[in-house]
């Protein structure tokens, strides 16, 4: 039974330089069309109940609250729901609208407290707006708050990346993303090494920990009980769908993702004409690997005795496991196989033993 939907709103003011996203600025006149083209592909489905429901971007916040509003009232109502904000476009009018409608958890990117960095990545925001907006979901009641960090920018040191992790610890999210920059061109200059980057990543790993977040998968840091649990049903392999142009879903051990292009889905959708490009069909052994991949993101990573009941997880890997064991990659520890703290730093290695 599928109880998780991703939300897909891909429109932005401006598009960061780093983003690969489908998302897009200056369609803003298509806003009211895309909307009821995602109605309707919510009626597309019959959900008898939802868990989770994550309205990502793109920037959801950008578009008028009416639309959020209205898409909560189609959706069945669920534990957790995500919306997306950038720190320019929160007003206390747009937060009212959201926690009325069912909004539990708002996650809004800071990225770095750097200024200049923030404007030579392309973000729109200052970190006087993100101080702001943030200050104004606390008054309006929003507890559940995730805050998004990136290391790895362009003139970024290790001072600078203290000092964000200094400044989001004082104001206490329950949630605290951290992500190195993923290059998608060569469009950066002056990128700090990797041996930087990794002294980055220890430093955040640190500070966190000192401050009660606990370390639940590579990149997510949260206050306990406070993890995402849209985030951690797709790394569970559990089923969901998503709505919206380049929205994409894992239903019947299949992966799709809609149509990317904003016009072509409108006209698609109007003419009922079929959304989704169909990336893989699993079998059980691609199933299996995917499993192994997608738990072993998460620190608490696989039951032994669950997995081998499921698919004989130490004779079928039985190759993989004493190799990467052996070299300090996996290990097995309390009944359950994860990363070690070596395994962390390249989890890339240890995936790539198992596609």
């Amino acid at each position: 039974m599928v109880e998780s939907v991703y939300v897909h709103i891909p429109f932005c003011k401006q598009k960061c330089l780093y983003c690969d996203f489908n998302s897009f600025k200056g369609k803003e006149n298509l806003i009211d069309s895309y909307m009821e083209a995602l109605y309707k592909e919510c009626a597309r489905f019959s959900f008898d109940r939802l868990k989770t429901i994550y309205i990502g971007g793109g920037t959801p916040s950008f578009i008028d609250s009416k639309y959020i509003v209205r898409l909560l009232t189609i959706l069945p109502k669920a534990e957790e729901v995500t919306i997306e904000m950038n720190p320019c476009t929160v007003i206390r009018e747009k937060l009212e609208d959201y926690k009325t409608a069912g909004v539990t958890r708002i996650s809004m990117g800071l990225q770095t407290t750097n200024d200049s960095i923030l404007k030579e990545i392309g973000r729109v925001h200052t970190l006087e707006d993100f101080e702001k907006a943030y200050m104004l979901i606390k008054d309006v009641g929003f507890e559940n708050i995730n805050a998004d960090l990136m290391f790895g920018l362009p003139n970024q040191t290790l001072e600078d990346v203290k000092n964000s992790l200094d400044y989001l610890i004082e104001k206490n999210p329950t949630h605290i993303s951290c992500y190195s920059l993923i290059l998608h061109n060569d469009i950066f200059k002056n990128l700090p090494s990797d041996e930087i980057e990794r002294e980055m990543y220890y430093l955040t790993k640190s500070k966190l920990k000192e401050a009660g977040y606990e370390q639940y998968e590579i990149s997510n840091f949260a206050k306990d009980g406070y993890e995402s649990k849209h985030n951690m049903a797709c790394w569970n392999q559990e089923e969901y769908i998503g709505l919206g142009a380049g929205a994409s879903s894992y239903v019947d051990n299949m992966r799709y993702t809609n149509e990317r292009s904003i016009e072509k889905y409108i006209e698609k959708i109007n003419v009922k004409e079929d959304i989704r490009d169909i990336e893989e069909v699993q079998d059980e052994d691609a199933k299996v690997r995917e499993y192994m991949i997608l738990k072993l993101r998460t620190l608490r990573g696989i039951d032994v005795n669950f997995a081998n009941e499921k698919f004989d997880l130490e004779n079928r890997f039985k190759r993989e496991l004493k190799k990467l064991i052996n070299q300090d990659l996996l290990k097995i520890e309390n009944g359950y196989l994860r990363l070690t703290e070596k395994g962390l730093d390249f989890a890339n290695i240890v995936w790539e033993e198992f596609i």
